[in-house]
């Protein structure tokens, strides 16, 4: 069967799922799913019952992280996987303390225990190294540390970008909007109507 990916525009886990299956060129159906309206056949086949899920005929793919790296074990044309240790590190470091310090900015009133400033700091001390990281990307050419990093650092961006673009962060600032502008980035950022069973199949990419 054509895998199936269980996706929601906006969450950036999702879009960086899409961004490496656009890359690959692997087709799958695309199903867009209203998280306040999940349907019964995509939490029957994700243990999580967050997105992104992709259920392939071996096996339901529920970490995003996981879904690029299968994405890219078919097809990888651009070499994302091409990558010096370091990057798996940054992945590491961006999917935890940073994502945890970007989780307590953006949604404060869920974490009382925690002083959303300091949150903020936390988060900028990482954004900070990679500013001193990148030339154009992170390395010398496109990696999937890049396009898994880039949606969570739009994310954190979006929060208060005025703050954001003050900072001193050149190479990081342009890293992100030559992001924004860029054929992945809209290829992936197209809407779908939510998926309902019965629905005829939307392929993707």
């Amino acid at each position: 069967m054509t895998p199936i990916l269980y996706s929601f525009r906006r969450c950036p886990y999702a879009m960086r799922a899409r961004l490496a299956i656009a890359a690959s060129g692997v087709q799958v159906e695309l199903r867009e799913v209203v998280l306040r309206d999940k349907p019964a056949a995509f939490l029957a086949v994700s243990d999580s019952g967050t997105v992104p899920c992709l259920a392939t005929d071996a096996a339901a793919i529920d970490e995003s992280l996981d879904i690029m790296k299968w994405a890219l074990a078919q097809n990888d044309p651009n070499t994302w996987l091409d990558m010096p240790k370091a990057g798996w590190e940054l992945i590491t470091r961006a999917d935890g303390p940073f994502k945890d310090a970007l989780d307590r900015t953006k949604y404060a009133i869920r974490h009382p225990e925690s002083d959303p400033e300091e949150q903020r700091a936390n988060a900028a001390f990482f954004l900070a190294e990679l500013d001193q990281t990148i030339t154009t990307w992170l390395f010398d050419h496109p990696t999937i540390a890049d396009y898994a990093i880039l949606p969570f650092v739009r994310q954190f961006a979006f929060i208060d970008k005025a703050w954001f673009d003050a900072q001193p962060w050149p190479r990081l600032q342009g890293w992100l909007d030559r992001f924004l502008i860029s054929d992945p980035f809209s290829e992936i950022m197209s809407k779908y109507p939510q998926w309902s069973e019965g629905d005829n199949p939307t392929y993707f990419p």
